[in-house]
């Protein structure tokens, strides 16, 4: 299958927008060390799953957590900090793109639902509080023969999340996660 066109309507048509606040969980890891477009894992929650599989946009924002802030992972790649090194700007509202369902380059057997929070991090922030609001959809879940497509594509989908959600009729949603 071939990436469809992109449109975004002229602001947010339902079922959006959808907001959802939960804990940044462990993923597979691959989203930093493989892809270098490191995600925000989710639990998919009732909400999402309704959702379609594919690519959406919206806004987030990062929270630290009430947690003591140890290291509850086996290994460097989940290091539960809780968010306790978040700097004020990275805890900001942030455009963000999220993936929901089975990554089928990956072959997952587990829906997944990742968010690509746009920013540059200093630190990871698993076990850290999430409050996102999904505006828009992007395009289905695809197959891909390469890594550097899959790449190319998540590139894509960050260039149209953040001219649509740059537009007033998006960007006043912000709000929702503030």
């Amino acid at each position: 299958m071939t990436r469809p066109d992109f449109v975004a309507p002229p602001e947010p048509k339902d079922p959006y927008p959808v907001v959802e606040t939960g804990c940044i969980i462990a993923g597979f890891g691959r989203g930093s060390s493989e892809l270098g477009i490191p995600t925000a894992n989710v639990p998919v929650t009732q909400s999402l799953d309704k959702l379609p599989q594919g690519v959406y946009y919206g806004f987030s924002r990062l929270i630290t957590s009430s947690s003591n802030g140890d290291n509850d992972g086996d290994d460097e790649k989940s290091k539960f900090n809780y968010g306790v090194n978040l700097t004020d700007d990275e805890k900001k509202v942030l455009p963000m793109v999220m993936s929901i369902g089975w990554n089928p380059f990956y072959k997952n057997e587990q829906k997944a639902a990742e968010i690509h929070i746009i920013n540059k991090f200093t630190d990871s922030f698993y076990g850290a509080q999430i409050k996102f609001v999904v505006l828009g959809y992007i395009r289905p879940e695809l197959d891909y023969t390469t890594v550097e497509a899959l790449i190319a594509d998540i590139n894509i989908d960050i260039e149209q999340a953040l001219q649509t959600l740059h537009l007033p009729e998006y960007n006043k949603y912000q709000r929702l996660v503030e």
